[in-house]
């Protein structure tokens, strides 16, 4: 069913990674599963949207609103972050990949029904909310992207958002995982015990120089002309509906659309760039 709403080449990529069917019965085997190629143009078609999974329209995707949404399966079986970490490989290998330069940020989303990673948000009046902290590459490329309360501080996420890069392959010798340069605003160089230096020495012990603003120096540094490309993925993942506001209870799936959103900026950047 041609439809536009999940970019080409996206199902031929995830379909190696789904979970198995489980072996049918000789007797009473019951009817045939769904399509994924549809059930995957139902979890786009929320993406995008931003309608309820109830409201998913089987005549557009091919597959029931019920189907659409028993795929969260998928995000149980850990599919998203290794799509992502596929199409990285595929643009490292392309050469479209640049991760000697890398830049941090977070951006806050308000959380309707609560749940987990949830909290305080201190831009929204106390409602609660979430917080996604995102690493991209000089190219505005989407490397890893975390989910933490509303009311954490970014600079708790200095260290785990670097390690949440996956070992990126496509060349010969080893996969790459760090960058060398670490670029982040001055939200990051806060610290209670006013160590300033504290979270700079944390990426120069794994061989990354740390490239963050300092607090109370006024404005005009230059980094801004380096740090931009973030706040450019943050506008990209908002281009997706459902993002804005985090409508489920659920972390790992609002999690795993962000994960499924950065495969197809991924993808997108090989499909312009070929």
């Amino acid at each position: 069913m041609p439809d536009g709403l999940v970019p080409d080449g996206l199902s031929e990529r995830i379909a190696p990674l789904l979970p198995p069917w489980p072996p049918r019965r000789h007797r009473h085997p019951g009817r045939l599963p769904a399509d994924d190629r549809a059930a995957l143009r139902g979890i786009v078609y929320v993406l995008r949207k931003n309608v309820s999974w109830r409201d998913v329209p089987a005549e557009r995707t091919g597959c029931s609103r019920v189907t659409a949404w028993r795929r969260r399966d998928w995000t149980e079986a850990g599919v998203w972050p290794r799509l992502h970490e596929v199409l990285l490989a595929e643009l490292r290998k392309a050469g479209l990949l640049d991760m000697d330069d890398a830049t941090i940020d977070g951006s806050h989303v308000r959380a309707l029904k609560g749940g987990s990673h949830t909290g305080p948000s201190p831009v929204d009046r106390a409602r609660p909310g979430s917080k996604r902290h995102l690493i991209v590459d000089r190219h505005c490329t989407p490397l890893a992207v975390t989910l933490t309360g509303g009311n954490r501080h970014d600079v708790a996420r200095l260290t785990p958002l670097p390690n949440a890069i996956p070992r990126i392959r496509g060349l010969v010798g080893r996969p790459r995982h760090r960058s060398r340069r670490l670029f982040a605003d001055r939200d990051y160089d806060y610290d209670y015990d006013y160590d300033y230096d504290k979270y700079r020495r944390i990426p120069r012990a794994r061989g990354i120089i740390p490239k963050i603003a300092r607090r109370g120096v006024p404005h005009g540094s230059g980094l801004g002309k380096t740090r931009w490309v973030v706040e450019r993925t943050f506008a990209w993942l908002h281009q997706f509906k459902r993002l804005r506001i985090r409508y489920g209870i659920r972390a790992d799936l609002h999690l795993g659309l962000l994960q499924l959103t950065c495969s197809i900026i991924c993808l997108r950047r090989l499909r312009t760039s070929s």
